[in-house]
């Protein structure tokens, strides 16, 4: 009998030596994965709202869709309000940062908020942000749109905004479908991951 001091011996040998090959161990981890899944379906469902239209909030909720598709997950992400910009087909010019009450924005030096209220500080913050992201080789907006679409993410524009707004089905980027809030919740109310970003 092992006392509260001792160790149970471990078996070291290798799994290769007790006939499991690294491949069985991958089919029987893809086996119990599938299982899980179809016990429970809604833990391979995601919902994600995107609500803001900023070039620093137009990043989190495509890379999280992205990441959940890449692992196998069913993936919506509903835009609405500012969030529209981010699929709007200029949402290269739409997305922008300020840096006026921004304090976490990173800066090269220190800049009171009266200056970076000064105009052209925006256009300057977000040329400096889409710097920073390309020379650390981050996918830009575009590129993370179209691995989305590739992997079968729903991007949904919401309908109520998209009318408040006057836009038309032809401002946004192929692929977006249009649906009013009732009809996402139907499809969050079905997902084990839901986010507000």
């Amino acid at each position: 009998m092992l006392s509260d001091t001792d160790t149970a011996p471990v078996d070291a040998t290798p799994a290769s030596t007790l006939g499991v090959t690294e491949e069985d161990v991958r089919r029987i981890v893809r086996e119990e994965v599938q299982r899980a899944f179809a016990k429970d379906p809604a833990a391979r469902k995601a919902a994600i709202v995107a609500s803001k239209g900023t070039l620093d909030w137009a990043y989190p909720p495509l890379i999280l869709a992205n990441a959940a598709a890449a692992v196998g997950m069913d993936v919506s992400v509903f835009f609405t309000f500012y969030g529209l910009n981010i699929i709007h087909k200029d949402f290269a010019k739409k997305l922008k940062i300020d840096p006026v009450g921004n304090p976490a924005m990173p800066m090269p030096v220190h800049i009171p908020d009266i200056v970076s209220s000064l105009p052209g500080m925006v256009p300057m913050a977000s040329a400096m942000m889409r710097s920073k992201f390309a020379k650390r080789n981050v996918a830009t907006i575009g590129e993370l749109l179209q691995s989305a679409r590739e992997a079968g993410v729903r991007l949904v524009a919401c309908q109520m905004t998209v009318d408040v707004f006057g836009y038309t089905p032809d401002d946004f980027v192929d692929g977006v479908r249009f649906a009013g809030a009732a009809a996402f919740m139907a499809e969050a109310r079905r997902a084990h991951v839901t986010m507000f970003i």
